[in-house]
């Protein structure tokens, strides 16, 4: 989440004017992400989370994220419920955006990660890939290997102004990334979060209350979904990898779906992908990010450590 998109009180009284959530108390913005505008709107009825869509979201990718969080919460899951206007009608326009109003959870992002939290983390992942089976519309994962190299070479080498010698390192990282990568068809599949860091789960009290953040779901490997949540979870003070807290999500994971031996095989080439890839998008927002957007820029060297790590093992 981030503000890219200033709001006037005015306008925004305007378009609540076309939902029955009540009138405008008040709004804020919210800093933490990197991808769309983000609102907390306080209204006579409640609180709910106002988004304006930029940047990486396609206009035509959003009916898809709308109907995937209304199917999965049709079905029991915890997740963020678009709200729609009078007319029935969800995805609106506001400021030249597009944007859509959803319902607010309750809940906080786990204050410290431990093995419980993990282990939690594994069980709700599970649960999302089973849920999402039934929802058979596709979305490509337009942030998945293909997409790793001509993103690197948009940089323009700057990535070298951090650490000299990056963008070669992450060229041959590349290079054995995509030499090792899952055949298609040879791992299962299915709609996935694809974003599932600690900002991303709520929590209330040991239990996981809620997930939200859906705006880079896909349809892409199940085991390389768990090796995102490797990478976000399982390095303390994004340094050091806690194998007790991966341990803790795999364990988490399969008392919901067991994992084929072959997911269990690709994980390493999975999480030094999810590795780079986070640390790719990261350089990028990190060089392109404006300078008076209100946004939280990330370390893309945060993720070095990892892609070392994973690099360098034979299992996780």
């Amino acid at each position: 989440m981030a503000v890219y998109t200033e709001l006037a009180a005015e306008a925004l009284e305007a378009f609540l004017g076309t939902y029955d959530i009540g009138a405008l108390v008040s709004f804020q913005g919210i800093a933490e992400g990197v991808e769309n505008s983000n609102f907390l709107l306080q209204t006579t009825e409640g609180k709910f989370i106002l988004t304006l869509f930029e940047r990486r979201v396609k206009a035509s990718d959003l009916p898809w994220f709308l109907g995937l969080m209304q199917h999965l919460s049709g079905k029991g899951m915890n997740c963020p419920q678009p709200v729609q206007a009078k007319d029935g009608v969800a995805l609106r326009v506001l400021a030249d955006r597009p944007a859509a109003i959803t319902t607010f959870l309750p809940g906080q992002a786990v204050p410290q990660i431990t093995a419980s939290a993990c282990h939690a983390l594994g069980q709700v992942l599970a649960t999302f890939h089973k849920l999402g089976q039934d929802y058979t519309a596709e979305r490509l994962n337009g942030l998945s290997v293909e997409a790793w190299r001509p993103l690197l070479e948009s940089c323009q080498g700057s990535g070298d102004d951090l650490l000299p010698g990056l963008t070669q390192e992450l060229s041959e990282a590349l290079s054995r990334i995509e030499k090792s990568w899952p055949a298609a068809g040879s791992l299962p599949r299915g709609q996935i979060h694809a974003d599932l860091f600690p900002d991303n789960v709520f929590f209330q009290g040991n239990q996981v209350s809620g997930l939200i953040d859906f705006y880079f779901a896909c349809t892409d490997l199940f085991a390389y979904d768990l090796a995102i949540c490797l990478n976000a979870w399982c390095f303390r003070d994004e340094k050091v990898f806690e194998p007790a807290f991966a341990h803790a999500m795999i364990e988490g994971y399969e008392s919901v779906r067991n994992l084929e031996v072959a997911e269990k095989e690709a994980l390493p080439v999975l999480c030094q992908g999810a590795s780079i890839r986070f640390l790719l998008t990261r350089l990028y927002d990190w060089i392109n990010t404006p300078a008076d957007a209100l946004v939280t820029r990330k370390d893309p060297l945060a993720y070095l450590g990892r892609l070392r790590h994973f690099s360098g093992v034979a299992h996780v």
